[in-house]
């Protein structure tokens, strides 16, 4: 059963991006949505029917009001999402990655074969994203099909925008017996019974969407990763999966294949326009060129990568190379469901990348040159990125775009400057959950208490 949307004028002062390096900012406009959950236009107060609208609005009872000190931001997309692992955030992060996945990540995932512990934890999970402001997020489930179904019910019973993966797993070498596909053949098959089973299931909501997962290089054989390659670009979907996580992931694939993990996912039809690869912090500068030239996104995961990335992810090269980037939790390999923290992490990793960290050598060597980003850029990869590599229109306030918004206090407003730029710096820095009063998908508000 699709959802059901409801005209209405959402009264606020609001910011969004526009380009990497610039946020638009509206005192006091209206923002009216159709019944599609678009917004379908937005008047400023000087505008000649800005009063008419707001008493219609008034009397109809369509009207939302925010407060003199909240602000309507885009609902932020998170693009990397380990949903079985919410259990385990923040737990044994002082691990390397390969031993953190078969001692923790394995075990707790394996789990997931008890549809009632599943739907208790994703149940969980989805209204904490959604109570932090995250309106879309690209997930990974598990091998168990029908525990990934129950993820999508939840994202839809909670009205969150979502993308799930069916994950793949079927190299003996590198997944554990309890926790592995039983054959090539069978991930096949499950992946492609998925993807129909969304489709159909999910016919009549633009919430719920289908994704090709292969986990990554190392835990599938070459037949799966070719046979996912191919069910991608016969059903059209998304593809994610990880890419130069790490010293290891990255290493491992030289050795296996005999060229990094970005060559290996292009040869298999799996590195394109749709895909979403998370990290990239081992990304060479021909990978780099590689991802431009396919189009292919990188989820950059600045929490979980200060654990596991063994390097910090260069984001403004990135950007000024006009590869598309956006932000992800990681959940679990990052501890935090929030994307504001994430951002804050984002811009925290790029002053140290720019600054250096090794005190023993001369300031002119420490670091690198030109790598800090703004919050302005950290903010456009937690919307208009990440709506870019899912190929949504949404991620900014604008006419023709879905209205997923959340609506933010900035609980500092009455002792600080109201300058609309050190209130968008305040946000992005100073808001956690208790600051989200109302969030909305597709203009439908959002009950995540």
């Amino acid at each position: 059963m699709g959802l059901i949307y409801s005209k209405k004028i959402i009264k606020g002062s609001f910011f969004t991006s526009r380009t990497d390096k610039e946020v638009y900012f509206v005192k006091d406009a209206l923002i009216e949505t159709d019944d599609n959950g678009e917004i379908t236009k937005i008047i400023n107060p000087a505008d000649q029917d800005y009063q008419r609208t707001l008493e219609d609005a008034k009397e109809n009872k369509q009207l939302v009001e925010t407060r003199d000190d909240e602000y309507v931001l885009p609902g932020f997309i998170d693009l990397h999402v380990h949903a079985p692992q919410w259990p385990q955030a923040g737990l044994a992060l002082d691990q390397p990655l390969n031993e953190w996945l078969e001692q923790y990540t394995f075990p707790l995932e394996a789990k997931y074969q008890d549809l009632e512990f599943a739907r208790k934890s994703y149940r969980h999970l989805t209204r904490n994203l959604v109570k932090n402001g995250t309106t879309t997020a690209l997930y990974f489930g598990t091998i168990h099909e029908d525990a990934n179904l129950i993820l999508a019910e939840e994202c839809q019973h909670v009205g969150q925008r979502a993308f799930i993966g069916q994950v793949v797993m079927d190299n003996p070498e590198q997944t554990p017996k309890y926790y592995r596909d039983s054959s090539t053949k069978e991930a096949l098959n499950k992946t492609i019974d998925f993807i129909k089973q969304i489709r159909t299931l999910y016919q009549d909501s633009d919430l719920i969407q289908p994704v090709v997962t292969p986990r990554f290089v190392p835990n599938c054989t070459d037949e799966a990763l070719e046979g996912l390659g191919q069910i991608a670009k016969k059903f059209d979907v998304l593809v994610q999966s990880h890419c130069s996580e790490s010293d290891w992931e990255h290493g491992y694939a030289i050795e296996r294949f005999g060229k990094t993990d970005t060559e290996v996912l292009k040869q298999y039809g799996l590195l394109n326009e749709k895909s979403v690869m998370a990290h990239g912090t081992l990304l060479t500068e021909a990978n780099m060129d590689t991802f431009k030239d396919e189009k292919a996104a990188i989820a950059h995961c600045p929490i979980s990568n200060a654990y596991f990335g063994n390097a910090v992810l260069p984001t403004r090269k990135l950007l000024e190379r006009k590869i598309k980037v956006g932000i992800g939790t990681d959940i679990s390999g990052g501890f935090s469901s929030s994307m504001y923290r994430n951002i804050q992490q984002a811009l925290i990793s790029s002053r140290m990348l720019e600054d250096g960290v090794d005190a023993q050598k001369p300031a002119a060597e420490r670091g690198v040159a030109g790598a800090r980003i703004s919050a302005k850029q950290a903010f456009y990869m937690a919307t208009i990125g990440g709506a870019e590599a899912l190929h949504i229109r949404a991620g900014q306030i604008k006419v023709g775009f879905k209205a997923d918004l959340q609506i933010v206090r900035d609980e500092l407003s009455a002792i600080s400057s109201n300058a609309s730029q050190d209130v968008f710096e305040r946000l992005m820095y100073q808001t956690n959950a208790d600051n989200i009063s109302k969030v909305f998908v597709s203009g439908k508000l959002v009950d995540h208490k």
